[in-house]
């Protein structure tokens, strides 16, 4: 691998914005490592990301787990040697039902993955950069508008959304001593799969099932990209992209 290349590791990178973020950071110039829960959708990204893909590196990767997380930053140093960005993309939501149905099982479920996966990465990432040469990095959480303010009956992905946010603060305050800068990008109505349900239509605050408008997924990729550019003296603190015909404005 080229020693000229910057590193990315990229979670929840199989699908949706992890994997067009990847794509669109191998088409850059970037090597990337893949890191989500199942081995084949990465290897689809791989596959997708043409002659780009001989510079990704497939690490299967529960981000839940503190030794699966330290095997992938052990495997991304290994075979590129250094870490320039992590975007700290994975995440999941339980099933949208009233706050007292919700089971122990499926809210810790959410915060292991949204909240402690992002932690660990973030701690395994700020170990490699701080002590590496050119030392630094930078850290991109996805905090999406969930973020700002809930939908309803979700109080799980809401609360650790609202986490990441204090995650993200503590993360660039922290990271200054080492030239680490972290920022974080709220996205909201990407197209992916995941936004099926916006398409066909999501509970709104007043009671009423509405169908939202959406966003190509790309653009997120591409905003993702801009934050990486920027030289580590200069930070995008906080992004929001949407879809800018989407209920977020004028909540409550």
């Amino acid at each position: 691998m080229s020693e000229l290349r910057k590193v990315a590791v990229v979670t929840g990178a199989g699908t949706g914005i992890g994997k067009y973020t990847a794509l669109a950071l191998l088409r850059e110039g970037y090597s990337v490592a893949l890191a989500g829960r199942r081995v084949e959708p990465l290897e689809m990204t791989v596959k997708e990301a043409g002659p780009y893909g001989s510079q990704a590196l497939v690490v299967p990767t529960d981000v839940s787990d503190p030794a699966s997380v330290r095997t992938l930053f052990a495997k991304m140093k290994e075979v590129f040697g250094r870490l320039d960005l992590l975007f700290n993309n994975a995440g999941t939501g339980a099933p949208a039902v009233p706050l007292e149905d919700l089971t122990y099982e499926q809210w810790k479920s959410v915060v292991d993955v949204n909240l402690t996966g992002a932690f660990l990465c973030t701690q395994a990432a700020f170990k490699l950069m701080k002590s590496q040469t050119p030392r630094g990095g930078r850290i991109i959480n996805n905090g999406s508008m969930a973020a700002h303010s809930p939908r309803p009956n979700s109080a799980p992905y809401t609360a650790t959304k609202h986490a990441i946010t204090g995650l993200t603060k503590a993360t660039s305050l922290d990271g200054r001593k080492y030239d680490i800068a972290c920022g974080q990008i709220d996205i909201g109505n990407a197209d992916t799969a995941r936004a099926a349900r916006a398409k066909a239509g999501v509970l709104q605050a007043h009671g009423v099932v509405a169908v939202e408008p959406t966003m190509e997924v790309d653009y997120v990729a591409r905003a993702v990209v801009h934050m990486a550019s920027l030289p580590l003296d200069t930070n995008v603190q906080f992004m929001t992209i949407m879809a800018t015909k989407m209920p977020f404005i004028g909540r409550g």
